[in-house]
């Protein structure tokens, strides 16, 4: 059987690779890209790596969203889900990682990245976070039924809480990604970062002082 006809992102991908050091961690990142359909969470761990570790700046990159749009030919919102699924995963789902080396695929991760929308992000109640992951994982629904059924829930509930736990779990929910997107970015206003991390905290200590504290993201 002939070999699949390769993408031009895959063509660009292996004429960076033909320059570097097979043994170099940015050799790695490209290989794991290639293969990027079936080790996406291989792929979301590197890239967390090189977006905290400032990697990029040293393969000649001005930012993050940069690198990954000129190299490893993927989009803003693309390397976001993976980053952020990633890293929903180690904290929530360990057990799933383990199933990395396994034959058994891991489940999509757009649809990894819905789950850690219901929970730090929409925070569905623990009976429709349950029904979500249910789908997601024992289930293994595509991601097409997952995403209507995320759509069904957070429609039926409206956005709307006057719960004093949930609103200060989405606002500090929505903090926490703003410090995340706002990483890469440079020249911002002295202080501001300092201003975002000391919210941060008192919104913290605020969801730490109220009644229900046990469902702390």
């Amino acid at each position: 059987m002939p070999d699949k006809p390769q993408s031009s992102g895959e063509r660009h991908i292996e004429t960076i690779m033909q320059e570097l050091d097979p043994a170099s961690e940015r050799y790695r990142i490209l290989d794991t890209a290639k293969r990027f359909k079936s080790s996406w969470v291989e792929l979301g761990e590197r890239l967390l790596a090189v977006s905290s570790r400032n990697l990029y700046q040293e393969w000649g990159y001005q930012s993050f969203d940069d690198y990954c749009a000129r190299e490893i030919r993927i989009k803003k919102p693309t390397a976001q889900k993976l980053t952020l699924a990633y890293r929903y995963m180690e904290k929530e789902e360990p057990e799933l990682l383990k199933r990395r080396n396994e034959l058994k695929p891991l489940p999509d991760y757009r649809s990894v990245d819905l789950l850690r929308q219901a929970r730090e992000e929409q925070t569905f109640s623990d009976e429709e976070y349950a029904d979500l992951r249910k789908s997601v994982i024992d289930e293994e629904r595509s991601h097409p039924t997952v995403l209507k059924r995320f759509k069904e829930t957070a429609a039926a509930r409206g956005g709307v809480t006057t719960n004093p736990v949930i609103s200060l779990k989405i606002s500090l929910a929505a903090a926490r990604r703003l410090a995340n997107l706002l990483s890469d970015v440079d020249n911002l206003p002295n202080g501001f970062g300092e201003q975002l991390g000391k919210l941060i905290v008192h919104l913290e200590g605020e969801l730490a002082s109220l009644p229900g504290r046990e469902e702390l993201i």
